[in-house]
């Protein structure tokens, strides 16, 4: 039986193995607050935009996406970048990251297993932490604590995109500005940037979205089976 002091430090090592996991839930979680804003001056046109980003979002019934995650720093030095997908279905998701890691969650809980130490670690789904589950993206929980207004329109990648700026009323968050590029026909999200206050950007590329994807039950479940051999470590207690 593990000790008050070694869960801690496996809560410690677990929360860095989840840091990019946490910018792509945290960009996720962030992109469902813009959604449906209504706080102070806001541009009526972006407000138009967000709309029907909330609505196409609320009609996918099974999602498939994959993503791309680039860091820079504030003179635009790429520090790192990490890809992969998301599975989600309800409640229920399973993000794989390349290069060794698996997330699954029933809604309730949280395995996230880590190749290079054949380790999954076991916690409880907390909605209060600002890394919040995608399912958060598909309901009507969006909280109204950003300004917007539309900037316009740009190609990414031969698409019409509309640009909207964000600003957080809430001057305590740690990032001051974030930038939605919504495409104009589809009304789904190609890109998410957002700057922190210590200078770094952060960009999320979704490559791929299929929002009626053949999502099984069992694709989004943790076995062990899925892992011979691995140790589990459970925080929930």
């Amino acid at each position: 039986m593990r000790s008050i002091q070694t869960k801690n430090t496996f809560k410690m090592k677990c929360m860095s193995k989840s840091f990019w996991l946490s910018l792509v839930l945290g960009s996720c979680f962030f992109m469902a607050q813009a959604q449906s804003n209504s706080i102070g001056k806001s541009d009526p046109d972006a407000k138009k935009v967000l709309d029907g980003l909330s609505a196409k979002l609320k009609s996918f019934t099974a999602v498939q996406s994959s993503f791309t995650l680039r860091v820079e720093d504030s003179k635009g030095k790429v520090q790192g970048t990490k890809s992969g997908s998301i599975f989600l279905k309800g409640k229920k998701y399973h993000i794989n990251v390349v290069g060794g890691q698996d997330i699954f969650s029933d809604g309730k809980d949280v395995w996230t297993y880590d190749k290079s130490s054949n380790e999954v670690t076991i916690t409880k789904a907390d909605p209060n932490t600002q890394t919040i589950s995608p399912d958060k993206i598909f309901t009507n929980f969006y909280d109204k604590d950003f300004l917007y207004k539309l900037n316009g329109e740009s190609k990414i990648g031969g698409r019409t995109v509309q640009e909207v700026e964000l600003t957080p009323v809430d001057k305590g968050k740690n990032f001051f500005k974030a930038f939605l590029y919504v495409d104009k026909v589809t009304h789904t999200l190609v890109s998410i940037k957002w700057l922190d206050k210590g200078g770094t950007h952060y960009t999320l590329d979704i490559t791929k979205l299929n929002g009626n994807a053949p999502v099984t039950d069992a694709q989004l479940a943790y076995t062990k089976s899925k892992f011979p051999g691995a140790e589990e470590v459970d925080l929930r207690n």
